[in-house]
């Protein structure tokens, strides 16, 4: 990305939220847009795959707090016209520098540079954002890393549970095969004229500024193919889709973003490769529910279980079933734990399961229960559940 995208591009704008947005806010609005334009639901189009990357740059930088605030102090910088001098500048001329002296971080003779008290350079802000660690004008010829990979996988509520190796098929940017990621078919690629190696060029930025982009010539690589390799166009560069194992950690909740260190896109002349980022979805259960590290689960039970007391057997998540012990008078609703029969914790102990008990109410009734209940009826006739009720609301 050049200087001039980052200073101009608004990744806000990208993902349709405001400047104040909350992490939860981009989160949202990116997995939203991120579904809509992924290459798997759009095969062929071109303009969506473009959108995917925009929409995935955009919450590389605004979904990390670090980056994020990184990027809104040099937009502040730059992006509204920051370091920009008029004529009657300081000592009444113009101020006439490379950002890319400000990038490189070290000045003359091992020393830091210190322009206008920024210490380590400008360098430290962008350096963070866009993996260039204060790049010099040469760097673009030293090996680069590969790009960052993002996928999708649903897991069932057990497989999120305890864990799970699941195949994920991707899709990025690898050194072409064909030319050994040379851009030339006989793997003798010259150095580009227009930027001499560098991959960059430098223009005039207005108010005294000189801003350095990628070479258009060579597309920042430095290096034009004189044969150029029929497969990669001369890039050196081609799509490359590969199964790999990945490992879903135990207790993943749905949602989660995990990340992938050196999984992610090869990287370039013996770069080392990206990382891979891996948003998981969690099917529902039809039984339990999740609540953190502790599983839900809701148990029936009779009216003569709640009022009287009792063991009530209950399920577990693929093991045996526990007995719980209702004390008479569980009111209907009441929480009860079953513990260590949850999810995995990080340390490998487990949290607990709820039992919530909800009384069942009998839709139909043998005359023998009927009588029985009429019985019960008459015998606490002079009890009324709803006394405090109506002396509250009368009260109030």
């Amino acid at each position: 990305m050049s200087t001039k995208d980052f200073i101009e591009k608004d990744y806000y704008k990208v993902l349709g939220v405001p400047k104040d947005a909350t992490e939860a806010e981009i989160k949202k609005a990116y997995r939203k847009l991120a579904r809509e334009n992924h290459p798997d639901a759009n095969t062929g189009n071109a303009k969506a795959e473009e959108r995917f990357k925009e929409i995935s740059e955009a919450n590389d930088i605004l979904g990390d707090p670090k980056k994020r605030k990184e990027y809104d102090e040099a937009r502040a910088l730059f992006g509204n016209g920051g370091f920009r001098p008029g004529p009657g500048g300081a000592g009444g001329g113009s101020f006439n520098f490379d950002l890319g002296d400000l990038f490189g971080g070290g000045a003359p003779g091992g020393g830091t540079a210190g322009a206008g008290g920024f210490g380590g350079g400008l360098g430290d802000v962008f350096g963070g954002l866009f993996n260039r660690g204060g790049a010099t004008a040469g760097s673009r010829t030293q090996p680069r890393r590969g790009q960052d990979v993002e996928s999708e996988v649903t897991l069932s509520f057990t497989e999120a549970v305890d864990g799970a190796t699941v195949p994920l098929r991707m899709s990025s940017q690898a050194p072409c095969k064909a030319c050994s990621g040379t851009g030339d078919k006989n793997g003798t690629p010259r150095v580009c004229p227009t930027c001499v190696g560098t991959g960059q060029v430098s223009r005039g930025g207005g108010g005294g500024f000189s801003l350095t982009d990628p070479c258009v010539d060579c597309k920042g690589r430095g290096l034009i193919a004189q044969d150029p390799c029929e497969v990669c166009k001369g890039s050196g560069r081609a799509k490359s889709s590969r199964t790999m194992q990945v490992r879903i950690p135990a207790g993943v909740s749905d949602s989660q973003r995990i990340r992938l260190r050196g999984k992610g896109g090869p990287g370039e002349r013996g770069g080392p490769a990206g990382d891979l980022y891996v948003v998981v979805h969690v099917d529902a259960h039809p039984v339990f529910g999740r609540k953190g590290d502790n599983l839900t689960v809701t148990v029936p039970v009779t009216y003569a279980e709640a009022a009287l007391g009792g063991e009530v057997k209950v399920p577990t998540l693929g093991g045996p079933s526990v007995t719980l012990k209702l004390p008479p008078g569980t009111p209907n609703g009441r929480t009860m734990r079953a513990r260590g029969k949850g999810a995995i914790r990080k340390d490998g102990t487990r949290g607990d399961l709820l039992v919530t008990v909800e009384v069942a109410v009998p839709t139909t009734l043998s005359p023998a229960a009927q009588e029985a209940l009429e019985a019960y009826r008459d015998a606490t006739a002079d009890t009324d559940p709803r006394a405090e009720l109506f002396k509250a609301a009368k009260g109030a």
